[in-house]
Formats: structure tokens, sequence, C-alpha cells
């Protein structure tokens, strides 16, 4: 038996970057080459793309959990790492995507669609692409960052012109296969349909399609019955259709009072105000039912509605209801704003704007370091290696990290944090790291790769040593 399922909630990681490769050339009567270790390679992306061949996310309820393949890491003699491969996740059209507070991410609509639902890391930099005229060997390679992982929530959205509601067994189901070519369960008792049928319908030259949505009672809008599962299903349509049983048994129902229901609960549900309406007075070839809708059409008439008068069983009153229908659907979609091409929108960063932000946490009693790139420069940083630390110093002087600290009112031996409070680096502040980063600005040169300096250039360097070293002594002071 196949399972309808419109909302699931999935857990997706993309894949990590592999880690770069620090090595250094080696041949024969040339040790020291220079460094020639490659990069890492990008982890793979999770996207969701719409599919049209797709039509529920049973899949996803069944296998939850999905996972793309990491990059792997560089090598030496330059060779790069292979990337991870993307896992593609196809979905129904119509598929909204919101984080786990409900938040709308993506609402995708249209064949092949996209949406990265987790971002593959980045591979990290090997030391040969971290080599310069001033780091001419580095000894250390960048680590490859973390893929995004994280839980979304997919819900499905019926995507149809119209849409058919009424009360259970009120014809809907027996409706829809006659209008269209779709073959739902049909049976006399309530709630045989448990999930939303959708069908293609033709009425001259426009085609449209037309879903019921099962299960609206008193309450449906608050989750009784099956119509708080089953009302989103509506948000899309173009016109809703009032299915109005004119031959039903119950004695404390009729027509009137179950339209007035059904639209208490489309109320309160919620942003189908400006959707027009259709009445159709259904079972009309029971003599009784004819009797009844004849009572009641002025009534609607008199609201304003639009009524129609058929009956599924003998297929009566099919025809006019088809074309009124293609007309109001003719009407809305010429009243839609043409699409235009796709664009793209820069928003360049206000001109003060450093990439970073320094702030004072009470409560940690630490300053705490959020952005984009200093974030990142830790992920990526191998704190194993004393290069690799002095290396990320010096990236964050140069963006200004120390220079904020500073205005923000950090004192030697103040903590600072870089990162969200649950995944920080926390380290003890010193003012004199620029000073610091400045004297190990040549860290990870070798300087048996250097050219030979001048006789002349040799003894003014020995004589400021010199110097410098008189000068200590000269100011030691023991007492």
């Amino acid at each position: 038996m196949t399972t309808f399922v419109d909302r699931v909630e999935l857990h997706v990681a993309a894949g990590n970057g592999g880690h770069g490769c620090a090595s250094v050339h080696r041949e024969k009567f040339k040790p020291l080459g220079g460094p020639d270790g490659g990069n890492g390679g990008r982890g793979g992306d999770v996207t969701l793309v719409v599919d049209q061949a797709v039509t529920t996310l049973l899949d996803y309820h069944h296998s939850p959990h999905r996972k793309a393949t990491n990059g792997q890491p560089g090598a030496g003699d330059n060779r790069s790492g292979k990337d991870g491969q993307d896992l593609v996740l196809p979905v129904p059209d119509g598929t909204v995507v919101l984080d786990k507070e409900g938040n709308v991410l993506a609402d995708l609509v249209g064949h092949g669609t996209t949406f990265v639902a987790g971002q593959g890391g980045r591979g990290g930099l090997g030391n040969a692409a971290l080599s310069s005229a001033r780091r001419k060997a580095p000894g250390f390679a960048l680590l490859g960052e973390p893929g995004e992982a994280g839980d979304v929530v997919l819900e499905l959205k019926t995507v149809a012109d119209v849409a058919l509601v009424g009360y259970p067994s009120a014809g809907k189901s027996s409706l829809i296969s006659v209008l269209s070519a779709a073959k739902p369960k049909i049976a006399d008792y309530p709630f045989t349909t448990l999930v939303p049928n959708l069908g293609v319908v033709t009425a001259g030259s426009t085609v449209y399609t037309i879903a019921d949505v099962p299960g609206l009672i008193p309450g449906a809008s608050q989750g009784r019955g099956l119509g708080l599962e089953f009302l989103r299903h509506v948000e899309r349509c173009s016109v809703l259709v009032h299915v109005l049983d004119t031959a039903t048994l119950e004695s404390d129902r009729d027509p009137v009072s179950d339209l007035d229901i059904i639209e208490e609960e489309l109320r309160q549900y919620g942003g189908l105000e400006d959707r027009p309406r259709i009445v159709v007075l259904n079972k009309v070839d029971i003599p009784d039912g004819q009797d009844l809708a004849d009572m009641i059409r002025p009534e609607l008439e008199e609201r304003g509605y639009q009524v129609f008068e058929v009956s599924a069983v003998a297929r009566l009153g099919l025809k006019e209801l088809s074309f009124a229908l293609a007309g109001i659907i003719g009407e809305a979609r010429a009243a839609k704003p043409q699409e235009e091409a796709t664009r793209i929108v820069i928003r360049p960063k206000a001109v003060d704007d450093a990439g970073f932000t320094v702030t004072y946490d009470e409560a940690e009693d630490v300053y705490r370091v959020r952005g984009e790139k200093p974030e990142r420069w830790v992920r990526q940083t191998d704190f194993s290696n004393d290069e690799a630390v002095g290396y990320l110093a010096d990236r964050l002087n140069r963006l200004g990290v120390e220079d904020r600290l500073m205005k923000a009112g950090a004192r030697a031996g103040d903590g600072v944090a870089i990162g969200s409070e649950e995944n920080a680096v926390v380290f003890d502040w010193e003012p004199s790291m620029m000073a610091g980063a400045e004297m190990l600005g040549r860290r990870g040169e070798d300087h048996r790769l250097e050219a030979p300096r001048p006789a002349a250039q040799r003894r003014r360097d020995r004589d400021a040593e010199r110097d410098d070293a008189q000068r200590e002594y000269d100011e030691f002071d023991p007492f």
C-alpha cells in the first residue's frame, strides 16, 4: 500500500573539506626543492532539486539522515585532493523548506528549482599555495573546513489551480474522478480519502490541475480530524470550490451550515481570503437532493456565490463547471506578473564594515570575536603546529582584530573567544601580539633557500646585532 507523506524532518550533513598537505619537493642532488603540498578537495553539497516524477516525501520519512561525501586530502608533488560528490535529493514540486523554528528557507516551485540545504566545507590550502616571497617554505598547511550539518523541515504544499473543499463524503473524490483521469479511493463512509488527490483537467484550450483536500470538519484549523494536516495543500490554489452534499443522511446537517463551517475553518487558517469561491451542489441526481438544491440555491446566489448543480454519478453539469473553472483560472494566470529573467542582486558592504565584530560577554567574561573570516581561519588552523598558529595571528592582525580589541577595552590577560558560544577557541590575549606578529613576519622561511647577502650587508647586520647586545647590557640593572 502506497503511503503519502507530506511533512518530514530531514537531517543533512554536507561533506568535510580535505586537509591541505605540507610537503617539500625532494629529488637527487636537490634536497630542498621547495614546497609542493597540494590543496584538499571540497566537501560535497546536499542539494534539494524539484523533480516532477516525485510526488511524496516518503523516501525521507524512512531515511531521514542524508550525508554527502568528504573531500580528499592533498598530497605531495602538487597533487590536489578529489572533491567530494554532491548529494542531490529530489523533492516534489511545491516543497517548502523550513528551519526547526518554522522560518521559511526556500519555496521550491517549478521543475529543476534547487536549494543547497548543506554547503560542503572548503578544502584546506597546501603549503605550496601558502608560499610567498616572504614565506618561501611554509612548514604547515590549512585544515579542511567541516561541512554544514543541521536539521530542516520539508513540507509539501500541492501545486494545484483548483482546490475542492467540503465535509467528508460530500463527493469530492467522485467529482475529481469524473473531471480528470485521477482514480482516488471512493466509498460510502467518512474519511475514505486520507491523502490529497491531484488530477489534470482539459477544458477547451485551458489545462489546469484540481485537488481535493480531505478531512475538513469543525475544528480542523486547530488540528481536529485530518484538516490541519492537509489545509496547507490549498494555499497555492487559484480558486476554491465548496462541494456541498445535498443528499446527506445526517439530520443535524444542511448544505448552508456546512458551507459556513468550512468557511470559518478557512478563515481561522488564514491567507485564503482573496481566493474566488464557487459552490457545487452535488448529488442532484437523487430526488431529495434536487429538491434541497432548488431551496438553497437562491440564498447562496444572494451571498454572491456562483452555484453549479452537478452529479458525479450521473455526470450532470460537469461541462459547465469545468469551463467556468477554466475561465477563472485563465483570468488568474493573466493577472499574475510575467516571470522576469534571473537577476543577480549585488549588495555591497558598508564602507566601515570590517567583516567582524568584537563584543564583551559578561556571562563568560570574555571578549567575543564573531565574523566569517576569523571563524573560518580558526577552523582551518592546526593548533598543534606553532607556525600555523603564528600564521593565524598574522591574518587576524592584518584584519584589524588587534585594534578592535584595544578599542573595546581589552587588557593583557583578558580572555578572547573566536566563534559562537558552542564552538569557540578561547585564549588569553596579550597586547604584544601585534609586535610579535611583526617580528615573526618572516616565519616559515628557510634561510637556506635565500640568496647570499652581500659582504657589506652582512657587516652592517653584525654591527647592528652587536650594538643591540651592548645596549641591553648597559640597560640591565640587577639591583
